[in-house]
């Protein structure tokens, strides 16, 4: 059997990085990548199955305990899925209210931790509004050496300002590129 001629440019699906495929069907760049994808596919199939059989082996109880007000610590283990130690330290700093009616027989409410572990819905909008810094003209920046040298400061002091006050920052080839207007703003008022 004869090798193929073709070089059909790819992506290895595993590590990113580019290659060149001697067939259409090809995926990874090696061995080794074909062999951690296969791995890491299996890991992921083991642990689906793992919470399959948990809520199959569960379900009854976790139907009865939707309807119960007062819950035990194990019983906010299955329905929660949170560790009974992480339990007990949120009823030890009082962040849950807890009754102790004996020995081993701790209750919960469990209105309280389902608005404790409730998920936040942020806004999909506002986060890309603080994630995405205004764009500046490299004209309009200095870069970090400069900053040090007008100022008389420091490149560390200047590196920690631009952190603490999360000045925008773009690394273009070598340099870092602040904007003059922030920078002037900060070193000027203090």
């Amino acid at each position: 059997m004869g090798f193929s001629k073709l070089k059909i440019p790819k992506v290895c699906e595993q590590c990113q990085k580019p290659f060149e495929a001697k067939t259409i069907t090809t995926r990874f760049c090696s061995h080794f990548c074909a062999d951690k994808n296969r791995k890491e596919q299996k890991k992921r199939e083991l642990e689906l199955q793992k919470k399959e059989k948990v809520l199959e082996k569960y379900a009854d109880k976790i139907a009865t305990l939707q309807h119960r007000e007062l819950i035990s610590v194990s019983e906010a283990v299955v329905l929660f899925g949170i560790s009974k130690s992480s339990i007990h330290r949120l009823i030890k700093r009082n962040i849950i209210r807890s009754v102790n009616l004996g020995e081993r027989l701790t209750r919960i409410n469990k209105t309280e931790l389902e608005k404790l572990l409730s998920p936040i819905i942020i806004n999909e909008n506002d986060k890309q509004e603080k994630e995405l810094p205004k764009k500046y003209k490299k004209e309009d920046c200095y870069t970090l050496s400069q900053v040090s040298e007008k100022f008389a400061a420091n490149p560390s002091t200047v590196n920690s300002i631009i952190e603490r006050f999360n000045i925008p920052k773009e690394k273009i080839g070598k340099f870092v590129y602040v904007p003059k207007v922030e920078i002037d703003k900060i070193f000027i008022r203090q």
